[in-house]
């Protein structure tokens, strides 16, 4: 809003010491800080207000046809982006009729989709059976340690 600087808001902190006095300066501090909270607060809701307008009136529709219409490429990307989400968003809630060639289809890529997540289940857990015999055959195979005698003493 204002453009102050350090030495600015030094130069006003001075003179209101100079001019009001050390006394009442946290007075006129506090004074000064309620008069910009009420006006924030009051260009706020006069902003949500203005805000609440235009989205009555339908301005936001309007400047969004606006900028569709400025950037046509963007504009169809964007529908076509919306269209891709909500297919895919919907794609599992589907009911196909079940003898129709896409019911059929989608059984069948169903099947072959549990098809391999049974069969790469099956894979990891033989992994991890043979990872945990491998560790047991090393623990078997590798030496008591022998106690070794102390000479120093």
């Amino acid at each position: 809003m204002f453009d102050i600087g350090g030495t600015e808001l030094i130069v006003i902190g001075i003179t209101a010491l100079i001019v009001v006095g050390p006394k009442d300066l946290p007075v006129l501090f506090r004074n000064v800080g309620r008069f910009v909270g009420k006006a924030k607060s009051m260009a706020r809701e006069f902003s949500s207000a203005m805000n609440d307008a235009a989205d009555q009136a339908g301005v936001r529709d309007l400047q969004k046809s606006l900028k569709s219409a400025g950037d046509p490429i963007k504009s169809s990307m964007d529908s076509v982006r919306e269209a891709a989400e909500d297919a895919t968003r919907d794609a599992g809630k589907l009911d196909l009729d079940p003898q129709s060639e896409t019911g059929k289809l989608a059984a069948e890529r169903a099947e072959a989709a549990q098809k391999i997540r049974d069969n790469a289940a099956r894979v990891a857990q033989e992994r991890i059976d043979r990872e945990a015999a491998a560790a047991a055959e090393a623990e078997a195979e590798t030496p008591e340690p022998t106690p070794t005698k102390d000479t120093t003493g």
